[in-house]
């Protein structure tokens, strides 16, 4: 699931008329970058929430075939936060463990990772869930959790930042209230502190671009990568 509700009023007014992840960086939109990455991973069936101007985003990405995809689309009315987001989508996603990538990040992450972690998280305890984390960018200097033998903790000294990527079981969701707006740490939470959910650190390139001048800076990585730069950025890049 590609997470593309929010309004993103940080980068107003940018998104008065174009939908977040719409925005490009460099020859894609931010969104087609995650697309692309997941059909290469073998990632082929998409579900799509969207919102704000959210018409705008079913016909720029249409069923998906273009991009060797099949693409579902989860609408709401108004944002529901990233749980209630993702609880509407159920019906959608199906009975089994899913990835969920964040629209509105910039990364170099590679998606085969998490396969593996899915077919654990579908052949374990349900209600497990599994985040990429990312060292802490200036932004968010404090972080969300530590990680600690592979599990997250909110009890470690060293904190690190949840980068938006990560694979649930779609038990995670099953208290979410039919139509609720719920952010996602509300059920974080307490997963965390019952040993639910594990998590990995990306060194890589990534960027939460949630103002212009970060979109910016992920424009000029992507023209890197149009022009067959496409290694291994370190965290000194992360903004």
């Amino acid at each position: 699931m590609i997470l593309a509700a929010g309004r993103g009023e940080r980068m107003r007014p940018l998104t008065d008329h174009t939908p977040k992840p719409l925005l490009r960086a460099g020859s894609k939109a931010l969104i087609e970058w995650h697309v692309e990455r997941l059909v290469a991973a073998g990632v082929d069936r998409l579900v799509i929430n969207h919102a704000h101007l959210g018409g705008q985003i079913v016909q720029a990405l249409g069923n998906g075939a273009r991009f060797g995809a099949q693409i579902a689309y989860s609408a709401e009315e108004t944002a529901l936060e990233t749980a209630g987001g993702i609880a509407k989508a159920m019906p959608l996603l199906g009975v089994r463990p899913f990835i969920v990538v964040s629209a509105d990040v910039f990364c170099q992450y590679d998606f085969t990772r998490l396969i593996p972690v899915l077919q654990a998280l579908g052949a374990g305890q349900p209600g497990r869930a599994h985040l990429v984390m990312v060292p802490n960018a200036p932004h968010h200097p404090q972080g969300d959790f530590g990680l600690a033998d592979g599990m997250l903790s909110e009890e470690a000294d060293v904190k690190l930042t949840y980068s938006g990527i990560g694979c649930f079981h779609p038990a995670f969701f099953a208290t979410v209230p039919a139509g609720a707006t719920m952010k996602l740490v509300t059920l974080l939470k307490p997963a965390i502190a019952a040993g639910l959910v594990s998590g990995e650190c990306h060194n890589g390139l990534w960027l939460d671009v949630g103002t212009p001048e970060r979109l910016a800076l992920a424009d000029q990585y992507a023209a890197q990568m149009v022009d067959g730069i496409d290694g291994i950025y370190t965290s000194s890049l992360r903004t």
